[in-house]
């Protein structure tokens, strides 16, 4: 069977890196933009592969549906749920409409086309689900002079964390592999969409984001943070994550007691 990807968040940075190098692997392709121009260009230029491009707007129910629709019915061996848009401003400052179309994208979107797709994965025993995070998901406990405030940002990615965490449990035994990987900063044309100026700030090419996430699926990664160089850093995180959890009782902690 023909390995085929479907990539969100196509058309630049990290998600076209991703869908130039699967081609070059030998991919067929599923290519997921907003723009058709940028999808028809790639299209284009890859005619050593399979390209199916899908005009979709993740931020609606239309854009999802249409994609999971396409997830469901073709065999993938690759879903990328890698669209997003930043939004970076405190909660308070966030426009409704902007908290909306960041949570569908980042948390709406990848929740339903991975639920569509994993199943079919399932059946045929074969497969791989990355989430594209981002660090900024473990910036929760960072103090307010630390970093700008970006609280439902950060909440989006977290989600990819922890869900990519307990749906690879899910699967084990299945030979359907899940990833969340969570680049830094990243050299995209993500920041400057948002009237940012991050030139002065060292930053990760797309290309060796992409290269580490998929090492990372080789080295059998569920958590993948290509700019982290001591990998037992995340490990500490989730040892501690999990003793926290382990460590509940029914009995109402001694430092809630009055006097």
């Amino acid at each position: 069977m023909n390995k085929l990807a479907l990539v969100t968040g196509a058309t630049s940075g990290i998600g076209k890196a991703f869908a130039e190098r699967l081609a070059a692997d030998g991919h067929d392709l599923v290519i997921v933009g907003r723009r058709q121009e940028r999808l028809d260009e790639f299209v284009a230029a890859h005619p050593e592969v399979k390209v199916r491009s899908v005009v979709a707007d993740l931020s609606t129910d239309e854009g999802i549906d249409a994609v999971a629709a396409v997830g469901a019915s073709e065999p993938l061996t690759l879903l990328v749920n890698n669209a997003g848009v930043s939004h970076y401003m405190p909660l308070a400052e966030l426009p409704a409409d902007k908290a909306r179309e960041l949570v569908n994208v980042k948390v709406l979107a990848p929740t339903l086309i991975t639920r569509a797709a994993v199943g079919g994965m399932r059946e045929r025993g074969q497969g791989a689900i990355v989430n594209v995070a981002g660090m900024i998901a473990f910036s929760g406990p960072a103090p307010h002079e630390q970093m700008p405030r970006r609280a439902v940002y950060a909440g989006t990615l977290a989600h990819l964390v922890a869900m990519s965490q307990a749906l690879s449990a899910e699967l084990e035994g299945t030979g359907v592999q899940v990833q969340v990987v969570c680049p830094g900063v990243v050299a995209t044309e993500f920041h400057t969409r948002q009237g940012l100026d991050m030139s002065a700030v060292p930053r990760m090419s797309a290309d060796d984001l992409v290269t580490g996430s998929l090492r990372g699926l080789e080295l059998g990664e569920v958590v993948c943070a290509p700019g982290v160089e001591d990998a037992t850093l995340l490990d500490d995180i989730f040892r501690a994550d999990l003793a926290a959890f382990g460590s509940q009782s029914p009995e109402l902690a001694t430092r809630y007691r009055t006097a």
